[in-house]
């Protein structure tokens, strides 16, 4: 039997998880974050709190700023490419995603990009392009001054700057771009494969030291061919491959039986597929499965 506290904290969770995944690159931490904001409100003085979901956003952002400090410290030690742990978005987890704007702040290649900031610096950028925040609302949520949020938001903005694609295929491209690669992985055709990839294609692979992966990215397309030959003769025909949305983006689900095996991310530039980032260390996997086997 549920309380009228939880039942208010339940109409906030949604938005708390989608900005402690955005704050965090991590489902698993980003949930343990929301519920320890749970616990912090059971506690407190709610005469005190005249903005629930204000208050709720300013405990989660502190919360995963904690987090982001020793988070920093276990990434530097990290085996391998570091990734995001992914998120099926096609279910509203991280709420309704209607532009392309809002699905690139969701992204694979946009949470990498996250990485290069302070844990400060990420939580402003994150509260105004996410969550549209004022700089007035961000300064009362980190206690800083307005001034000092508008200059970590430049130097943010600075610092996740990326080259723009020179071309934006249309989603329906998109689409057939990843239904392509993942028939052509599936049927083991490798030049099928070829002609989907960039020259200059790059493959992270996370496995964190947890099961065989490629400890440094792969780079050009001869290379991550081989590299796919060398998979495909590793598993044959004992892979079930399909497309989920992942991250706002299409991507792919590997399986092994009833074992999730990796899930892959692809960033499209020119009508061509120009990086995938395949996340298959099992711990980073485990939120996403659910995702995937929830009835």
């Amino acid at each position: 039997m549920t309380t009228p506290l939880a039942d208010e904290f339940e109409s906030h969770r949604p938005r708390l998880f989608g900005l402690a995944y955005r704050l965090l690159g991590s489902a698993q931490e980003a949930e343990d974050a929301v519920q320890d904001a749970y616990l912090r409100l059971s506690g407190a003085d709610r005469a005190g709190i005249e903005h629930l979901g204000a208050w709720l956003a300013k405990t989660v952002t502190n919360l995963c700023l904690n987090r982001l400090a020793s988070a920093r410290v276990r990434r530097e030690e990290y085996v391998g490419t570091w990734l995001p742990e992914p998120v099926v978005t096609s279910d509203g987890t991280l709420g309704p995603l209607e532009s392309a704007e809002v699905r690139e702040q969701v992204s694979m290649a946009m949470l990498v990009l996250l990485e290069r900031l302070t844990p400060t610096e990420r939580a402003v950028f994150v509260l105004r392009e996410a969550f549209a925040y004022g700089h007035r609302e961000i300064a009362g949520v980190l206690d800083l001054s307005e001034a000092n949020c508008r200059q970590l938001y430049r130097r943010a903005v600075g610092r996740v700057a990326a080259p723009e694609s020179r071309f934006e295929p249309a989603p329906e491209r998109r689409e057939e771009l990843v239904a392509s690669f993942v028939t052509a992985a599936r049927e083991g055709d490798l030049a099928g494969l070829e002609k989907l990839l960039a020259a200059d294609v790059t493959w992270w692979s996370d496995g964190g030291g947890k099961v065989t992966a490629a400890l440094r990215p792969i780079e050009g397309r001869d290379k991550v061919v081989r590299f796919l030959v060398g998979i495909s003769q590793r598993f044959a025909t004992r892979v079930d491959l399909a497309v989920v949305e992942v991250n706002g983006e299409n991507g792919m689900a590997a399986w092994v039986g009833d074992t999730l095996l990796g899930v892959l991310g692809f960033e499209v530039r020119d009508g061509r597929i120009a990086q995938v980032r395949a996340v298959m260390n099992p711990d980073k996997l485990e939120y996403v499965r659910r995702q995937l086997t929830r009835p």
